[in-house]
């Protein structure tokens, strides 16, 4: 009954389903069950009319009076509803024919808005919602509340708002409910509080209040996260289960300990840990699926390091891919510095001349090189390496899963570090890297001073300037970032290269000022960023292409103009290019004098707080899952109809917990991830949950 497809249902037939399907995806019963209210409006919510006043923000509802098209240079429609009060008006200026049509006097209409004042109250187009017969608002009172779904101007043309589909999904429900299974067993309702399939099913469309609502969301929410993680946990143990070696994998550690050694420092706790972890991994007979979160300036390099002459020590090659040719570069540089002698490596990057990337190429596929670092460069068909056995992955969000893809399949069951200076939320980790497991660095080494955040309006800058000839008088260098290259007609804007000729020629006349973006040639970024690490640059005015990778311990200045157009984690990590030496840092944010109070925000929370997990949590909360995360995560977190990665941690640590202890009892997991491939429904387990849409955004 539920795989019905949704033209069979009365009020609906094979026209009204095929847009239902174009506009929402909408194809059977289940899906329909499943179609969750956009909002809720409660009913003791509402103001009358009468109570109403100018710049208040109000639901009210009324019968309409009349909709009359008014007005001589610009035609616009005036609907006047009335509920006993007083009356008010909703004023239309597009659309004029089809609104004035479906506003008939009679209709009991409900409108949201912003109240105005001219000759009498009126809200300029309202949002708006019709009322069935029976659900009329006979008293503010009632306490009843009135689902609101998705719609489009297709779909309400065929009667299809939110009142046509409450009529659609009520009916619906009072046949289709008993066919609904419930997945979860008695005990599993009890210890999480939930409630039953059956009863969220009917509170999400027609609760009896608000918190009945959320109660209803909750259960459906961890249908979802449960199934995921289910997914998840399948999806591991195939893995591991599939790419199985004969035996526990030996290592020889003798390099790794030297490069211990020969550390002047010693590594912090949750470095140590990190590389315990690594170790285990690359011992176990099955391949490594590791995602190390660092904070920015925590040493990942130095982990990264330690994992590559672990895998060296058991007779592997490392390749070590990172997003642009400046972090490649870093990397190449910091390795030189600590790889002991008689381990190879290479760096292989596109300023390279023919006849120097072919003697790579020949020494990777020989096997003469261990370790090779480099860009997308190494995804090539011309890389072929002899034995690949650790693939390290830097700054892996700004790589799409088929570049990784790509990479892993030069070797064979290859170990896989990814890793991350731009801590994700818990929450999102569970979720986005739920069949990966995770090191976490949060601790900063020893030496390092906290970086002193202040924010400036540009009318200040002035100010900043006599600041930074304080510091490079003492020696110190300086960044200064923007988010443009070149100037744009369309966005007001300072860019890099109009800050650069203003420094160098207006305000530091008598300082070395450098530019750096991302279109210069390999070359010429190369040879700014060295005259900029070995001190003969005071200024270095760039884009974001220093984001990640840069480490010049003498630079203790960050100056980031247009701090509101940049998120937090771009901001925490531009930040986080200072502070690298003895010296105290500082970083000094720059908006616009006409900044909105949710930049402002954004900024506030960079100057208050110096922990990027924090910093990620709140981001999180600001902007939301969907935005915080690249391309082929985005689904994860848009993709789910009821769960909120935000606010519902505690219900994906409990599904993670419900679903590993299921998939550890499973026998034939083969069978059972081949099943997961090929059908869309789990079943009798997962009878009744939403699988298709998960399913989707997981490929």
């Amino acid at each position: 009954m539920l795989e019905k497809e949704i033209h069979f249902i009365k009020g609906i037939g094979p026209k009204k389903a095929e847009v239902i399907k174009n506009e929402l995806g909408i194809e059977t019963v289940e899906d329909l069950l499943y179609f969750g209210p956009r909002k809720y409006l409660d009913r003791s919510a509402f103001k009358a009319i009468k109570d109403t006043f100018a710049n208040e923000t109000v639901t009210v509802g009324g019968n309409v009076v009349d909709a009359v098209i008014n007005g001589r240079n610009r035609k616009y429609l005036e609907v006047i509803i009335d509920d006993g009060t007083d009356t008010i008006s909703g004023i239309f200026f597009n659309s004029l024919n089809y609104f004035k049509k479906i506003f008939t006097p009679g209709e009991f209409v409900l409108f949201s808005g912003n109240v105005e004042f001219y000759r009498q109250k009126q809200i300029v187009h309202p949002d708006f919602d019709f009322i069935d017969e029976d659900s009329r608002i006979k008293s503010i009172n009632t306490g009843r509340v009135i689902p609101l779904y998705r719609s489009t101007e297709k779909l309400k043309k065929l009667g299809l708002d939110s009142r046509g589909f409450r009529r659609i999904i009520r009916s619906l429900i009072d046949s289709c409910i008993e066919f609904v299974n419930d997945p979860l067993n008695k005990s599993v309702l009890k210890k999480l509080s939930l409630m039953s399939l059956k009863e969220a099913i009917f509170s999400i469309h027609f609760p009896e209040s608000l918190e009945a609502a959320e109660s209803a969301r909750r259960r459906l929410s961890f249908n979802e996260l449960f199934f995921l993680q289910y997914y998840l946990a399948v999806s591991k143990k195939y893995t591991m289960e599939e790419n199985l070696f004969s035996d526990e994998r030996s290592i020889n550690d003798t390099y790794y300990k030297d490069f211990i050694k020969s550390l002047p420092f010693d590594l912090t706790g949750d470095q140590q840990n990190a590389i315990t972890e690594i170790e285990t991994d690359l011992k176990n007979p099955f391949p490594m699926n590791r995602l190390l979160q660092g904070d920015v300036g925590s040493g990942k390099t130095l982990v990264s390091i330690a994992a590559s002459l672990l895998a060296y020590g058991r007779g592997d090659q490392v390749a070590f891919m990172a997003p642009t040719e400046v972090l490649a570069v870093q990397h190449y540089d910091t390795l030189s510095q600590f790889i002991p002698s008689g381990i190879n490596f290479a760096l292989l990057k596109g300023n390279l001349s023919a006849k120097e990337k072919n003697a790579i190429y020949k020494d990777i596929s020989e096997g003469n090189t261990d370790i090779i670092i480099g860009t997308h460069a190494l995804i090539q068909e011309k890389v072929i390496f002899k034995k690949l056995g650790l693939i390290i992955i830097d700054e892996q969000h700004k790589f799409g899963v088929n570049q990784r893809a790509k990479l892993r399949e030069k070797g064979k069951c290859t170990d896989l570090l990814i890793m991350t200076a731009t801590p994700i939320p818990r929450s999102l980790s569970m979720t986005i890297y739920g069949d990966l497991d995770v090191s976490y660095i949060k601790e900063k080494p020893a030496d390092r001073l906290p970086i002193t955040t202040m924010s400036f309006p540009e009318s200040k800058i002035r100010s900043v300037y006599n600041s930074i000839k304080k510091y490079i008088s003492q020696g110190r260098q300086v960044y200064v970032v923007l988010p443009l290259i070149q100037e744009s007609e369309k966005v007001d804007l300072k860019s890099a290269v109009q800050e650069y000729e203003k420094l160098k020629n207006d305000v530091f006349p008598e300082r070395i000022v450098e530019l750096l973006h991302g279109k210069m040639s390999s070359e010429e970024k190369e040879t700014v960023m060295q005259k900029f690490k070995q001190g003969d640059t005071d200024i270095l005015v760039s884009t974001t292409v220093i984001e990640v990778g840069v480490d010049v311990p003498n630079a203790t200045i960050m100056v980031i103009e247009h701090a509101e157009r940049f998120g937090l984690a771009q901001l925490h990590q531009l930040r986080g290019r200072v502070g690298r030496g003895k010296h105290q840092s500082f970083c000094a944010l720059i908006y616009a004098d006409n900044v909105s109070n949710e930049s402002l925000e954004r900024i506030n929370t960079i100057v208050s707080l110096n922990d990027g997990f924090q910093i990620s949590e709140q981001d999180l909360r600001q902007r939301g899952a969907g935005n915080i995360i690249g391309s082929r995560q985005h689904g994860y977190a848009s993709g789910f109809e009821f769960a909120d990665i935000v606010s519902d941690i505690d219900l994906i640590i409990e599904a993670k917990k419900e679903a590993e202890e299921i998939v550890s009892g499973i026998d034939n997991v083969h069978q059972k991830f081949d099943d997961l491939q090929k059908d869309l429904r789990l079943s009798p387990l997962l009878n009744g949950i939403r699988t298709k849409r998960v399913l989707s955004i997981l490929s």
